[in-house]
Formats: structure tokens, C-alpha cells, sequence
């Protein structure tokens, strides 16, 4: 009968299984890189601060709900300072009063790269994420509380992002770079017919190297 349940549950909410049905059909029909071993593959790994909170109206908040996302990326027109790329994310973060969640994620994103090595970038996402409770919740059945089992739940992720970057070696287009991120993000649905839209930032420390990439390489 738990089944049935289900099945109802998500017969209620038709829109939102058919966006994230096509979110995901786009995502994985997106136009993959084709890396050769010897070709350098970008590789981009940064752990942040994930917080419930109005995009651009707070930049570090406590206390700190870690996370972790690892990507890749790749070029769609690069010229001499500035490029168009799309990029492709796995994360997780744990919110210890609200929930945790996992989840991909991709962004189409513009950066530009300045002579001392300084990058400005800004990034526009959309991704899925699964989220599941950190705190218990029961259900009374049969006179008596029961614990409520837990399945997660289906979330959209819009993004918009912005950071600013350093590349180590400012010569080569393959230079390891470190960077700053601030990330205002969207979670929809919440709770529908109560709160149906949760806006949260997430600000990361990152990193981008390039696997198989030989010392100062120029493409």
C-alpha cells in the first residue's frame, strides 16, 4: 500500500517530474568533451559554506554547513583573454538543521583572464539535487509515534555565480588556478503551499588543475 502511496504522491505532482525528466535528458544530451589522454583535462574540486539565506545579502555566514563539489569543464570559443565554457559538477553539503543533499549540476559561463593572471567569471546554472532530512520526523499511526522513513526529495537547482580567480602561471593557458566563488542558488519546490521557493549562497574555496598537462604548455 506504501507503494500506492508513492505513486499517488507523485501523480500530484505531474510538472515537476516532467521538468526534472527534461533536465536531465538535457544534461546528459549536452555535448561531452572528447578527451584524448594527452589532451589536459580540466579538473575543478572547491569546498564551501552552503547557507539559507537571500542571494547578495550576506557574503560569509555561521555556522558553517560544509560542502564539496568536483567538475570538469570545457570550451565552446576561447579567445585571447576571454572564453565561453560549459561546465558539469557533482556536490554534496550536509546542513545540519535543514537537510542534506546531493546532486549535478551544470553552467554555462563566461571568463575573462587579465595579464597579472587575475580571472573574473560568471556562471549560469541549472542542475537536480536530492535532499533528505537531518533532523527525525514521526508519523502517529496505531496510537503511538512512529519514526517517518525517509525517501529524499526531488529539488530544481538554478544558479547564478560569480568569482574571481588566479591562475599561478600566468602564461600558460593550462596554469593551475585558485579561486573565490560566490554562488546564489534556488531550491524549488520547498514546501509546497507553504514556502514554495528556498534561496540559499554558497561561497567556495577552489581549485582547477589539469590532468595529463605538460609543464607550461601553450595551445
Amino acid at each position: 500500500m506504501k507503494c500506492f502511496g508513492k505513486i499517488k504522491e507523485l501523480g500530484r505532482r505531474p510538472l515537476l517530474n516532467a521538468a526534472i525528466a527534461s533536465l536531465l535528458m538535457a544534461i546528459f544530451s549536452m555535448p561531452q568533451p572528447t578527451f584524448a589522454q594527452s589532451k589536459p583535462i580540466p579538473v575543478t574540486i572547491s569546498v564551501f559554506n552552503e547557507a539559507t539565506a537571500l542571494p547578495f545579502t550576506r557574503f560569509f555566514t555561521t555556522p558553517i554547513h560544509p560542502g564539496i563539489q568536483l567538475g570538469t569543464e570545457w570550451n565552446y570559443k576561447q579567445g585571447a583573454h576571454g572564453r565561453l565554457f560549459q561546465t558539469a559538477n557533482v556536490f554534496y553539503f550536509y546542513h545540519r538543521h535543514l537537510a542534506q543533499a546531493v546532486g549535478v549540476h551544470s553552467e554555462l559561463a563566461y571568463e575573462y583572464r587579465f595579464k597579472p593572471g587575475i580571472a573574473l567569471q560568471g556562471m549560469l546554472g541549472i542542475g537536480y539535487m536530492h535532499s533528505f532530512r537531518t533532523a527525525p520526523e514521526f508519523d502517529f499511526v496505531n496510537g503511538e509515534y512512529v519514526t517517518k522513513k525517509d525517501a529524499g526529495s526531488a529539488r530544481l537547482y538554478p544558479s547564478l555565480s560569480m568569482d574571481i580567480g588566479y591562475y599561478l602561471q600566468k602564461e600558460n593557458v593550462h596554469s593551475p588556478k585558485i579561486f573565490l566563488r560566490y554562488q546564489s542558488w534556488v531550491e524549488f519546490p520547498y514546501s509546497p503551499g507553504f514556502i514554495p521557493v528556498m534561496t540559499h549562497i554558497n561561497l567556495h574555496l577552489g581549485a582547477k588543475f589539469f590532468l595529463f598537462s605538460k609543464a607550461n604548455s601553450h595551445e
